[in-house]
């Protein structure tokens, strides 16, 4: 009888938070655009931007090296690990 009630627990409901859009500020709109957008669609464009530009450490994956547009959003350092970066980015969203 335990087993009729796992399946109720692989049911996950995205968080309502994390749906709602929000607007960049003007730093963070040089790399993701100005539209407001939810959360994860700013880390989904943040990624391409660094892997388009290269600048993932190819060593250290977890590492980003900022360029000048980058390093606006991240406070003015040159490399931020990729835990770093998302406390840094939430000070760019308006929400």
């Amino acid at each position: 009888m335990a087993s009729e009630e796992a399946p109720d627990k692989k049911k996950r409901k995205p968080n309502p938070a994390l749906m709602k859009p929000v607007q960049p500020d003007e730093v963070l709109a040089k790399v993701v655009g100005s539209a407001p957008m939810p959360r994860s669609e700013i880390t989904k464009k943040l990624w391409d931007y660094i892997k388009a530009h290269g600048l993932q450490d190819p060593k250290v994956k977890t590492n980003i090296h900022a360029d000048d547009n980058l390093k606006a959003v991240f406070g003015g350092k040159a490399q931020v690990t990729m835990f770093e970066m998302t406390k840094l980015v939430s000070a760019h969203i308006k929400g």
